[in-house]
């Protein structure tokens, strides 16, 4: 029982860390990476430095909820 305890816990582990990888990477590189480009039609740069800070934010959300579902492991 131990074992699929355990591999469902590393699942769900894996899933929310990729959800936090895709917001980080959609939220906060993105935008930062258009403006310093000079993307036409970007943001300004206030702009795209609060709204990457914010998804930023949104991206550790995930991460961090991944990482107690690591520590409940079964031996």
């Amino acid at each position: 029982m131990s074992l699929i305890h355990n591999r469902r816990r590393k699942l769900s582990a894996t899933a929310l860390n990729g959800t936090a990888i895709a917001s980080i990477a959609a939220g906060f590189i993105t935008p930062l990476a258009a403006v310093s480009l000079g993307v036409p039609g970007a943001r300004g740069a206030l702009k795209a430095t609060l709204f990457a800070v914010a998804w930023r934010a949104v991206g550790s959300i995930p991460r961090l909820t991944a990482r107690p579902l690591l520590g409940s492991l079964r031996e």
